[in-house]
């Protein structure tokens, strides 16, 4: 295992720990994906130190010399520090347990096996030596090579002790099966819809972390599927989950919401690698269940559940301790639009439905149109090109109108404090009736999206509310400039 070693670091740990008399092993995920591979050797580096991690950390940042900042975690004797695009941890070999009531593990000294032995998974258990008499010496006491071979998730001990040691690494079994295409052990998943409830004790934030990565990975229905088969996708995002299922009247049946949700993000997964456009593909359907009504004459309906859906944005993202600001708004907003460029494809596309849809996705149009052409899971071809090409027409339009009438974020060239001014008045309702009269006149292409013009529709619009412009200086500057 010497070809995981062949950075210099390693070589002046070994001297440090030989000095020291201390045992050190590499392991972990750096060996597991060194080992797979994997297209970027991680750079993070676990090492874990038979005796004191604070201490060979130290050590070892003063002997690479520099001002290396080393950061130290007391209470689980864990320290860490930053050196060439790597991050090195040091840990004492431990040995930990959670209370069923607890989030926070009890620690104690142990022996490298017994650290080996607490680890989540078998691939992640291994370790290679860096002590100098047994450098590059391969360590893998639970067969995690034979797992990494046969594309297997398993647990080093009985999978319900290590779940118990902490629930989130059932989420994490999910994470790592998406993320390396791995099949779980039966045994071990069995386990997580055993235990699933667990998950209740671990924090938002450590939960939220693992299915980010299931949805960055390359297929994240994968590991949502997963999540849903044990259980632990009820118990985190109730709100996806509800959408499974198929109603049937007088033989009508809706589409599964929840698998056509999970198919229109593995579209748009093979597109951008963008989280928040990925978590937009996931939630956009979410309103579906609370919408759905069916009639006889039309069949089943969800009117509405995109707004609503919109409306169910920011509850989920503060339950799961997601980001409440531009990153929620971003999500909310691709709900909530994402079915006008539909709309829009399905008629003659006029000037000005175009105009309103750039006025209200700005910046954001792109991912949105992104999102639509995901959200095409028809399996009936002919419908299905006939909606790709009508968004071309859609997409066409947009960018003929973005270049001429720059309506991208747009704000009207006169303000309600222009408004206040010209005329003298106060803040109140005859403001606002002249912006919105302005902002409509230029979106239905009436008047174009400028000064002078939107200008002389404010004192049409003042004169018809019995307004009159006042003598002031600063407006006879604006005429005249």
């Amino acid at each position: 295992m010497h070809k995981c070693l062949n950075d210099k670091i390693f070589v002046t740990i070994s001297d440090v720990v030989t000095e020291e008399k201390v045992q050190a092993y590499v392991i972990g995920g750096y060996i597991r994906d060194c080992i797979m591979q994997r297209h970027h050797p991680g750079k993070d580096i676990d090492i874990v130190i038979v005796g004191s991690g604070i201490n060979i950390a130290r050590k070892v940042a003063k002997r690479l010399g520099g001002d290396i900042r080393v950061t130290v975690f007391r209470n689980f004797g864990t320290a860490m520090f930053r050196f060439n695009g790597y991050e090195l941890e040091f840990v004492g070999a431990r040995k930990e347990s959670y209370r069923s009531d607890s989030r926070k593990p009890e620690v104690k000294q142990a022996t490298l096996k017994e650290d080996q032995e607490r680890r989540d998974f078998t691939i992640n258990a291994l370790a290679v030596s860096i002590n100098r008499e047994s450098y590059g010496e391969f360590l893998d006491p639970f067969g995690g090579m034979e797992d990494i071979r046969n594309r297997i998730i398993r647990t080093p001990l009985d999978p319900d002790r290590t779940f118990a040691d902490d629930p989130l690494r059932m989420m994490r079994a999910i994470r790592f099966a998406s993320q390396l295409g791995f099949t779980i052990e039966e045994k071990t998943f069995r386990s997580i819809i055993q235990n699933a409830k667990r998950i209740n004790i671990v924090s938002a934030e450590r939960t939220v972390e693992e299915i980010n990565k299931i949805l960055l990975s390359d297929k994240p229905s994968y590991g949502l599927l997963l999540m849903e088969r044990s259980g632990l996708l009820g118990l985190i995002l109730p709100e996806v989950d509800n959408l499974k299922g198929v109603e049937k009247k007088e033989g009508k049946g809706h589409k599964d919401n929840f698998h056509h949700s999970l198919k229109v993000l593995d579209n748009i997964s093979r597109h951008t690698g963008n989280l928040w456009l990925r978590w937009a593909a996931l939630l956009h359907d979410i309103a579906k269940p609370v919408t759905k009504k069916y009639s006889p004459e039309t069949g089943w309906s969800f009117h509405g559940h995109e707004f609503i859906g919109g409306k169910m944005v920011p509850e989920i993202f503060r339950r799961l301790k997601l980001p409440l600001n531009e990153k929620m708004k971003y999500v909310r907003k691709l709900v909530d639009l994402h079915l006008r460029p539909i709309v829009l494809s399905g008629e003659e596309v006029t000037d000005s439905a175009i105009r309103r849809l750039l006025f209200e996705a700005g910046n954001d149009i792109d991912d949105l149109m992104m999102l639509c052409e995901a959200d095409i899971t028809s399996k009936n071809e002919v419908r299905k090109t006939r909606h790709l090409e009508n968004f071309r027409l859609v997409r066409k339009k947009l960018k003929e109108i973005e270049e001429k009438d720059a309506l991208r974020n747009f704000q009207p060239p006169v303000d309600g404090t222009e408004i206040i001014r010209r005329f003298g008045i106060g803040p109140g309702r005859e403001v606002g009736i002249i912006k919105n009269a302005i902002r409509e006149a230029i979106l239905d292409g009436l008047i174009p999206n400028q000064y002078d013009a939107a200008i002389e529709l404010m004192l049409e619009k003042g004169k018809e509310l019995g307004l009159k412009p006042v003598n002031d200086p600063l407006n006879r500057d604006k005429d005249q400039e």
